[in-house]
This record gives C-alpha cells, structure tokens and sequence, in this order.
C-alpha cells in the first residue's frame, strides 16, 4: 500500500479538510499513454486490497481483478484507493489533525461528491488524465457513477454494480440505526475515545444491523434455520440472562466481532454519512437531468435476491440514463453480498463489453 498527499481538500458541506493523504494499491504497469488505467472502488468496509497480487493475503474481489481475470493485471493498471474517511490509510477520523491530535469528533462530513474529487487529484499524480473503467459495487458503485458525473471526459467505462442513483429513504433509516448504536455506546465519547476504552459495543451492534440487509432471509434459513449453537438451548435457561443462543445469533455476533478487530468507529460513522449523502441528481435538478452530460459507456448490475438496493433502483437508474443501458442480473440467493461473492457471473458480460481482449 501507498500514500500520497493531495493538499487541501474542500468539502461540499463547507469548509476543508486540510493536508489529505489518500492510501492506494496498484498492480500491472501503467502503459505509455495511461490508456490502460482502471479504478476500483471498495463498498463500505472494504479496504484497497482487492486482489493478492504479490501479497499473501487474498483480495476481496479476487474473481474480478488479477491475472486472467476480466480486469486482467496483465494488461491493466489497476489502482484501489481507500476513501477519505476511512480507516485503511487514508485521511480519516483517527488520523492527525494539523496539532497532531486525532481528529475524532471534529472531522468533517466527506460526501461521496467529495472523495471523487480527492481521488481525481490521485489520478492526476498519477498521470492517468482518463479511466479506461472506474468499477464499483455497493457504495464503490455511488463513486463510480459520480466519476462518470463530476468527471465526464474522464471516464471511457462506468461498472456500478448494486447500486441505485440515490440513497433511499429506507436506506438512511437503516443507516441511521446503525450510527445510533455506535454513538450510544457508552465508550464512544462523542467521537473522543482514542486513548481510551473503544466503543466495540456500538460498532459490533452497527454491524449486526447492516450484514442483516447484506444477507437475504432464503440464505439465512437455509443456512441456520431455528437451529441452537451447538448445546446453548435458547429454551433451557434458568433466567433470560443466562439463555443460549441460535446460531444464526452465533453467525451475527461472529460478525460483529470481525468488524470490531479491524475497523475504527468514526470511519464507520463518516464513511456511512457519506454513502446517506448519494444522490445523483441532488442540486443537479434530478436523476436525468444529472446523467444528461455523462460521455461513459455504463455497464450496471443488481443482484436479484438484494433486499438493501433493490434490482429495481438499477432499473430505474437505467432508464435515467441517455440511451438504451442494460441492467445485468447476478442470480444470487445470498442477497446484497452477492456483488462480492458471485462477481464472477458477469465475468463473460464484462469482457465483452468492457476488458475486451
């Protein structure tokens, strides 16, 4: 992974953020004329790390990007940037302010708008002036598409996979009963807590709430049913303190846990404000009209068992869209997840028409 500084960044909700570092990673080489250049953007969680490459640790997008693979890192320049706010290298809450203190409760809200344009100063050191396809599934799939809006002549291919043209009022609720569980939590300090106790509590409640609309109800009674975890009887307790739990309660706090070991609470917080933020066609006097002025080629895909973005928000984000742009379907039972777990499916539709030979 890497780290470059992009300067000030100002912010759409006002004020900036000052001396932002943006963390990457690239694999395969970037060509004479920066034609071959690709971008790949994480959902919500997820860090630069998509593929193993030279690593030892896999990649979360594995099937997608690597050698042989639809985006081949034998012919492509692949470049992953974590997004301003995050947690994995990038400018972010628990990083330093100009003082040297955390940022905590005084980092600023960074929309989606905002870290597109932090990750075009990125392309512009690294001297890609246009994408050959900027490629996102989930909240990576809400930077693509404003690539293809802020950045139009910068974006020969937009993948939004997942992902509708906005946010949802059902998807700002749940995002706001996760946000509540994390600053409840008695640790969370207003954002403060670096140097104390973490609220582990709240971010593994947050996550809880989240990975139950990543996951549809087939998937979930398929793989758990009423069953109990192992000898904890949820039937056999002496007081309800004290009762066992089902394992689908087991996979939950499993979850949780991951989640907990590897992520900051104020990212989550910020990163998650930022994905309520999305929305097109917001001062742009609505979806079409936002989508008018894009130059892309759109490549978009739901995945049909996704109960978080519905596959009829990518419908309605095709029809949005100047011409005739097919909604590719990933036939999942998994749910929302299924962009990750089952990528793959579209791997012949996406040579095609994207990572042609």
């Amino acid at each position: 992974m890497r780290t470059i500084g992009i300067g000030s960044l100002q912010l759409e909700a006002g004020g900036a953020l000052p001396e932002v570092e943006l963390a990457f990673e690239t694999w395969g080489t970037l060509n004479a004329d920066a034609s071959n250049a690709v971008l790949i953007e994480h959902a919500l969680t997820g860090s630069t790390h998509v593929t193993q490459g030279d690593t030892d640790e896999p990649g979360w997008w594995e099937t997608l990007v690597g050698p042989g693979m639809p985006v081949d890192t034998n012919k492509y320049f692949v470049v992953a940037p974590n997004i301003v706010g995050g947690c994995y290298g990038s400018t972010g809450p628990a990083s330093p302010d100009p003082d040297g203190a955390p940022w905590g409760s005084r980092f600023p809200l960074v929309t989606i708008r905002d870290s597109v344009r932090a990750e075009a100063r990125l392309a512009d050191r690294l001297g890609i002036r246009r994408w050959h396809a900027v490629v996102g599934g989930s909240m990576g799939g809400a930077r693509a598409l404003e690539w293809a809006v802020i950045h139009p002549g910068r974006v020969r291919h937009c993948v939004a996979v997942a992902i509708g043209g906005y946010s949802t009022a059902e998807q700002i609720a749940l995002a706001q009963a996760q946000i509540l569980a994390i600053r409840q939590d008695p640790h969370f300090a207003d954002g403060d807590y670096y140097g104390g106790p973490q609220p582990e509590a709240g971010l593994g409640l947050a996550r809880r709430i989240a990975h139950l609309s990543y996951r549809s109800e087939p998937e979930l009674s398929f793989r758990f049913g009423r069953r109990a975890q192992g000898a904890e009887n949820p039937l056999e307790a002496p007081a309800l303190a004290a009762r066992g739990r089902y394992q689908v309660e087991s996979y939950l706090d499993h979850q949780a846990r991951k989640l907990v070991d590897r992520f900051d609470a104020n990212s989550y917080l910020a990163i998650t404000e930022a994905l309520m933020s999305h929305d097109l066609g917001r001062g742009r006097g609505g979806l079409p009209q936002a989508l008018a002025g894009t130059k892309a080629e759109f490549f978009l895909a739901a995945v049909n068992s996704d109960r978080l973005y519905f596959p009829e928000q990518s419908e309605e984000l095709a029809r949005a869209l100047p011409g005739a742009v097919e909604v590719h379907r990933i036939d999942a039972a998994i749910g929302h997840d299924g962009f990750l777990t089952e990528i793959g499916q579209l791997g012949p539709a996406l040579r095609r028409a994207v990572f042609t030979a």
